[in-house]
């Protein structure tokens, strides 16, 4: 996919972008000054018009390591690079000037994020000053791992009285890596506490074990690290697995003694 990026509205050049496929070929690059800004499509080939005697600065990601660049034409051309501030703002820049107008070749610029494929032009006239990307795909994961951090950091349930939590429950069984840490209760739902490598693997579903043995599917949900159950119950189980099966039950022992402390026994 090759993208023409328009030099501003003195150049008069028809634009047509395609960061994401046909679909988003209507959206035109934005111009900071004389400086084009395009969102960032792995595969792209973004053109670039420059011109004899003026240098075309392309700039990369904010912290981003240029490791290489290659043109099909060094003869012709002036291919160089540098930076521009430090720690976590600095940026790398590649400069580029042909010797004379109608030259074309290809520049592909590898950094360590990601690879960047160029269409270089030169004419008679105005150039492209600058070239820089605005980095979708970025944005999209900071706001997931900011909303995962929001979700880690929220209360596990609302309007909580420590001092009416009951810790009176014990673990058996085995001792898978999910196995919980604790279980307590508030006096209307059951909290199942796991531990943090719960979030990389397979959760395992929780049944409530029936007067006469039997397993039960019970209402429950996932909340950062606790399943929440809307009820409570005597016993549970954990089960996950088919040949091999991994059980852990949770079994509610004997009287509320201890109040707002204290964790469910193991054994």
């Amino acid at each position: 996919m090759i993208r023409p990026l328009s030099l501003p509205i003195l150049l008069a050049l028809p634009v047509a972008i395609a960061p994401t496929g046909a679909a988003a070929a209507d959206i035109a690059p934005a111009f900071v000054n004389a400086g084009v800004v395009v969102p960032f499509v792995d595969g792209a080939i973004d053109q670039v018009s420059t011109a004899p005697e003026r240098v075309t600065d392309i700039v990369l990601q904010p912290g981003e390591t240029l490791v290489s660049v290659a043109s099909g034409d060094t003869a012709r051309w002036v291919i160089g690079d540098t930076s521009s501030g430090s720690g976590a703002d600095k940026r790398s820049h590649v400069l580029v000037k042909p010797f004379a107008a109608g030259l074309a070749t290809n520049l592909v610029i590898t950094t360590d994020r990601r690879t960047y494929h160029l269409a270089l032009s030169s004419r008679a006239g105005p150039a492209m000053s600058a070239l820089s990307w605005t980095y979708p795909q970025d944005a999209l994961i900071a706001l997931k791992k900011a909303e995962q951090a929001a979700v880690a950091a929220a209360p596990v349930a609302a309007g909580l009285d420590v001092d009416q939590l009951h810790f009176n429950y014990a673990l058996s069984g085995d001792h898978p890596a999910w196995r919980p840490l604790r279980a307590f209760d508030d006096g209307r739902q059951t909290f199942i506490e796991f531990p943090p490598s719960l979030a990389v693997g397979e959760a395992p579903p929780l049944f409530v074990v029936g007067a006469r043995g039997e397993a039960q599917l019970v209402n429950y949900r996932l909340r950062g690290r606790y399943y929440v159950v809307d009820r409570i119950f005597d016993a549970a189980e954990l089960r996950l697995g088919t040949k091999h099966q991994a059980v852990v039950r949770i079994t509610r022992v004997g009287n509320v003694e201890a109040r707002g402390r204290g964790k469910g026994r193991a054994s």
